[in-house]
Protein backbone atom coordinates (compact mmCIF):
# COMPACT_ATOMS: atom_id res chain seq x y z
CA UNK A 1 0.00 0.00 0.00
CA UNK A 2 2.52 2.24 0.99
CA UNK A 3 4.70 1.61 -2.39
CA UNK A 4 1.44 2.47 -4.22
CA UNK A 5 1.05 5.79 -2.77
CA UNK A 6 4.37 6.85 -2.96
CA UNK A 7 4.26 5.91 -6.17
CA UNK A 8 0.96 8.49 -7.10
CA UNK A 9 2.63 10.94 -4.88
CA UNK A 10 5.66 11.48 -7.54
CA UNK A 11 2.65 11.16 -10.10
CA UNK A 12 1.18 14.21 -8.60
CA UNK A 13 4.37 16.02 -8.24
CA UNK A 14 5.64 15.65 -11.64
CA UNK A 15 2.30 16.57 -13.29
CA UNK A 16 1.36 19.13 -10.30
CA UNK A 17 2.30 22.11 -12.36
CA UNK A 18 -0.06 24.67 -14.60
CA UNK A 19 0.84 25.99 -17.27
CA UNK A 20 1.77 29.25 -18.23
CA UNK A 21 0.11 31.43 -20.60
CA UNK A 22 2.11 32.44 -23.33
CA UNK A 23 3.66 35.99 -23.27
CA UNK A 24 1.79 38.60 -25.83
CA UNK A 25 -1.17 35.88 -26.17
CA UNK A 26 -4.34 37.98 -27.95
CA UNK A 27 -7.05 38.58 -26.07
CA UNK A 28 -8.56 38.58 -22.40
CA UNK A 29 -6.21 36.05 -20.11
CA UNK A 30 -7.83 34.56 -17.19
CA UNK A 31 -6.04 32.97 -14.63
CA UNK A 32 -8.46 30.88 -12.14
CA UNK A 33 -8.85 28.16 -9.35
CA UNK A 34 -9.43 25.03 -10.86
CA UNK A 35 -13.04 24.62 -9.31
CA UNK A 36 -14.69 26.93 -11.74
CA UNK A 37 -13.93 25.70 -14.61
CA UNK A 38 -17.16 24.61 -15.10
CA UNK A 39 -19.09 27.56 -14.69
CA UNK A 40 -17.18 29.87 -16.26
CA UNK A 41 -16.59 27.28 -19.61
CA UNK A 42 -20.42 28.90 -19.43
CA UNK A 43 -20.08 32.19 -18.64
CA UNK A 44 -17.36 32.61 -20.98
CA UNK A 45 -19.66 31.22 -23.97
CA UNK A 46 -22.54 33.91 -23.02
CA UNK A 47 -19.57 36.64 -22.59
CA UNK A 48 -18.36 36.24 -25.84
CA UNK A 49 -20.99 36.35 -27.75
CA UNK A 50 -22.54 39.66 -26.33
CA UNK A 51 -19.26 41.19 -26.31
CA UNK A 52 -17.23 39.68 -29.13
CA UNK A 53 -14.11 39.85 -26.19
CA UNK A 54 -11.82 36.53 -26.93
CA UNK A 55 -11.10 35.13 -23.13
CA UNK A 56 -8.64 32.42 -22.53
CA UNK A 57 -8.62 30.64 -19.38
CA UNK A 58 -5.42 29.30 -17.12
CA UNK A 59 -6.98 26.86 -14.51
CA UNK A 60 -5.07 25.49 -11.99
CA UNK A 61 -4.43 25.32 -7.92
CA UNK A 62 -5.17 29.11 -6.55
CA UNK A 63 -1.19 28.42 -5.32
CA UNK A 64 0.00 27.58 -8.15
CA UNK A 65 -1.79 30.29 -10.04
CA UNK A 66 -0.27 32.86 -7.42
CA UNK A 67 3.23 32.08 -8.13
CA UNK A 68 3.10 31.97 -11.82
CA UNK A 69 1.15 35.78 -11.69
CA UNK A 70 4.49 36.59 -9.22
CA UNK A 71 6.80 35.32 -11.55
CA UNK A 72 5.54 37.89 -14.41
CA UNK A 73 2.64 35.41 -16.10
CA UNK A 74 1.26 37.80 -18.55
CA UNK A 75 -2.32 37.29 -16.92
CA UNK A 76 -5.35 40.19 -16.99
CA UNK A 77 -7.43 38.67 -14.34
CA UNK A 78 -6.95 36.77 -11.22
CA UNK A 79 -9.73 34.84 -10.15
CA UNK A 80 -8.55 32.57 -6.44
CA UNK A 81 -10.78 29.78 -4.58
CA UNK A 82 -9.09 31.51 -1.38
CA UNK A 83 -8.09 35.13 -0.07
CA UNK A 84 -5.12 34.47 1.61
CA UNK A 85 -3.32 34.14 -2.16
CA UNK A 86 -5.35 36.85 -3.53
CA UNK A 87 -4.43 39.09 -0.53
CA UNK A 88 -0.63 38.28 -0.83
CA UNK A 89 -0.94 39.83 -4.72
CA UNK A 90 -2.57 42.80 -3.08
CA UNK A 91 -0.20 43.20 -0.43
CA UNK A 92 2.29 43.22 -3.52
CA UNK A 93 0.61 45.49 -5.34
CA UNK A 94 0.06 43.51 -8.10
CA UNK A 95 -3.96 43.44 -7.95
CA UNK A 96 -5.40 47.12 -6.53
CA UNK A 97 -7.82 46.25 -4.09
CA UNK A 98 -10.03 48.91 -5.56
CA UNK A 99 -9.86 46.49 -9.11
CA UNK A 100 -10.90 43.30 -6.94
CA UNK A 101 -14.08 42.06 -5.47
CA UNK A 102 -15.24 39.18 -3.38
CA UNK A 103 -17.09 37.26 -6.08
CA UNK A 104 -18.76 33.92 -4.95
CA UNK A 105 -18.53 31.27 -2.30
CA UNK A 106 -18.62 27.53 -2.00
CA UNK A 107 -18.84 24.42 0.70
CA UNK A 108 -16.29 21.32 1.68
CA UNK A 109 -17.87 18.27 1.16
CA UNK A 110 -17.06 14.42 1.42
CA UNK A 111 -17.09 12.28 -1.49
CA UNK A 112 -16.99 8.53 -1.44
CA UNK A 113 -17.60 6.32 -4.65
CA UNK A 114 -21.18 5.73 -5.59
CA UNK A 115 -21.14 2.15 -4.40
CA UNK A 116 -19.70 3.36 -0.53
CA UNK A 117 -21.65 2.69 2.56
CA UNK A 118 -18.92 2.26 4.62
CA UNK A 119 -17.80 5.93 4.90
CA UNK A 120 -20.60 8.33 5.89
CA UNK A 121 -19.10 11.28 8.14
CA UNK A 122 -15.69 12.90 8.01
CA UNK A 123 -14.82 11.14 11.34
CA UNK A 124 -15.26 7.72 9.44
CA UNK A 125 -12.41 8.72 7.33
CA UNK A 126 -9.92 7.44 9.81
CA UNK A 127 -11.41 3.72 8.58
CA UNK A 128 -10.81 4.50 5.14
CA UNK A 129 -7.26 2.73 3.74
CA UNK A 130 -6.88 6.15 1.60
CA UNK A 131 -8.31 9.42 1.10
CA UNK A 132 -7.19 12.69 -0.92
CA UNK A 133 -7.15 16.03 -0.89
CA UNK A 134 -5.58 18.78 -2.45
CA UNK A 135 -2.33 20.26 -1.12
CA UNK A 136 -2.65 22.21 1.33
CA UNK A 137 0.30 24.97 0.62
CA UNK A 138 -1.03 25.17 -3.21
CA UNK A 139 -4.45 24.13 -3.13
CA UNK A 140 -7.45 26.05 -1.11
CA UNK A 141 -10.05 23.23 -0.85
CA UNK A 142 -7.16 21.20 0.73
CA UNK A 143 -6.31 24.09 3.13
CA UNK A 144 -9.70 23.78 4.65
CA UNK A 145 -9.89 20.00 4.42
CA UNK A 146 -6.79 20.22 6.71
CA UNK A 147 -8.53 22.87 8.73
CA UNK A 148 -11.46 20.39 9.11
CA UNK A 149 -9.43 17.96 9.99
CA UNK A 150 -7.34 19.43 12.53
CA UNK A 151 -10.26 20.97 14.11
CA UNK A 152 -11.71 17.21 14.29
CA UNK A 153 -8.67 16.02 15.87
CA UNK A 154 -7.94 13.38 13.08
CA UNK A 155 -5.42 15.12 11.10
CA UNK A 156 -2.07 13.27 12.51
CA UNK A 157 -4.19 10.17 12.38
CA UNK A 158 -5.08 10.64 8.56
CA UNK A 159 -1.56 11.94 7.30
CA UNK A 160 -0.03 8.58 5.90
CA UNK A 161 -3.39 8.35 4.43
CA UNK A 162 -3.82 10.93 2.57
CA UNK A 163 -2.89 11.28 -1.35
CA UNK A 164 -2.08 14.59 -2.19
CA UNK A 165 -3.49 15.97 -5.29
CA UNK A 166 -2.36 19.05 -7.87
CA UNK A 167 -6.06 20.53 -7.28
CA UNK A 168 -9.94 19.08 -7.15
CA UNK A 169 -10.64 18.09 -10.56
CA UNK A 170 -7.31 15.36 -9.56
CA UNK A 171 -9.14 14.69 -6.07
CA UNK A 172 -12.28 14.00 -8.15
CA UNK A 173 -10.94 11.39 -10.25
CA UNK A 174 -8.96 9.19 -7.77
CA UNK A 175 -12.17 8.87 -6.20
CA UNK A 176 -13.77 8.30 -9.09
CA UNK A 177 -11.47 5.60 -10.34
CA UNK A 178 -11.42 3.80 -6.74
CA UNK A 179 -7.92 5.10 -6.28
CA UNK A 180 -8.66 5.89 -3.23
CA UNK A 181 -11.27 5.33 -0.86
CA UNK A 182 -12.64 8.65 -0.13
CA UNK A 183 -11.77 12.59 -0.72
CA UNK A 184 -12.45 16.10 0.17
CA UNK A 185 -14.07 18.95 -2.84
CA UNK A 186 -15.83 21.77 -2.91
CA UNK A 187 -19.15 20.89 -3.50
CA UNK A 188 -19.44 22.11 -6.91
CA UNK A 189 -16.84 19.58 -7.76
CA UNK A 190 -18.65 17.37 -6.03
CA UNK A 191 -22.06 18.42 -8.31
CA UNK A 192 -19.51 17.14 -11.46
CA UNK A 193 -18.51 13.97 -10.52
CA UNK A 194 -20.78 10.76 -12.66
CA UNK A 195 -18.91 7.99 -10.16
CA UNK A 196 -19.10 9.26 -6.91
CA UNK A 197 -21.58 10.73 -4.14
CA UNK A 198 -21.78 13.34 -1.52
CA UNK A 199 -21.15 11.71 2.15
CA UNK A 200 -21.01 14.84 3.92
CA UNK A 201 -20.88 18.64 4.19
CA UNK A 202 -18.27 20.01 6.39
CA UNK A 203 -19.92 22.58 9.19
CA UNK A 204 -18.62 26.03 8.10
CA UNK A 205 -17.16 26.68 11.74
CA UNK A 206 -15.21 24.42 11.26
CA UNK A 207 -12.97 25.85 8.24
CA UNK A 208 -12.04 29.25 7.39
CA UNK A 209 -14.56 30.73 4.89
CA UNK A 210 -14.72 30.17 1.67
CA UNK A 211 -14.51 33.21 -0.43
CA UNK A 212 -13.58 33.31 -4.28
CA UNK A 213 -11.94 36.94 -4.89
CA UNK A 214 -11.76 38.17 -8.08
CA UNK A 215 -9.22 41.15 -9.20
CA UNK A 216 -7.34 43.01 -12.35
CA UNK A 217 -4.12 42.56 -12.57
CA UNK A 218 -2.21 46.58 -12.32
CA UNK A 219 -0.18 45.33 -15.51
CA UNK A 220 -2.84 43.94 -17.29
CA UNK A 221 -2.29 44.40 -21.12
CA UNK A 222 -5.89 44.54 -21.29
CA UNK A 223 -7.77 45.81 -18.57
CA UNK A 224 -10.73 47.35 -20.24
CA UNK A 225 -11.43 43.83 -21.46
CA UNK A 226 -11.04 42.57 -17.76
CA UNK A 227 -12.93 45.11 -16.35
CA UNK A 228 -15.78 44.15 -18.42
CA UNK A 229 -15.53 40.77 -17.86
CA UNK A 230 -15.46 41.03 -14.32
CA UNK A 231 -18.47 43.09 -14.16
CA UNK A 232 -19.75 40.27 -16.32
CA UNK A 233 -18.94 37.88 -13.53
CA UNK A 234 -21.34 39.32 -10.80
CA UNK A 235 -24.44 40.12 -13.18
CA UNK A 236 -27.28 38.03 -12.79
CA UNK A 237 -26.81 36.06 -15.79
CA UNK A 238 -23.18 34.87 -14.21
CA UNK A 239 -24.79 34.46 -10.88
CA UNK A 240 -27.23 31.90 -11.96
CA UNK A 241 -24.39 29.91 -13.76
CA UNK A 242 -22.74 29.33 -10.73
CA UNK A 243 -25.49 28.57 -8.09
CA UNK A 244 -26.99 26.12 -10.77
CA UNK A 245 -23.62 24.45 -9.96
CA UNK A 246 -23.15 24.53 -6.71
CA UNK A 247 -21.61 27.73 -5.67
CA UNK A 248 -23.19 30.33 -3.53
CA UNK A 249 -24.29 34.28 -3.59
CA UNK A 250 -22.65 36.05 -0.81
CA UNK A 251 -24.76 38.86 -0.83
Amino acid sequence: MKKWLLGLSALVFVSGCTSMPEEGSEGLTVSAAASLQDALAEIEEQFEAETDIDVTFNYGGSGSLRQQISQGAPVDLFISAAENHFDDLVSDGVINESDSVRLIGNELVLIVPRDDFDIATFEDLTEAESLSIGTPETVPAGQYSQEVFEELGIWEELEEQIVFAKDVRQVLTYVESGNVDAGVVYHSDALAGDQLKIAATADEEWHSPIIYPAGILSDAEHPEDAAAFLDYLQSDEAMAIFEELGFKRLN
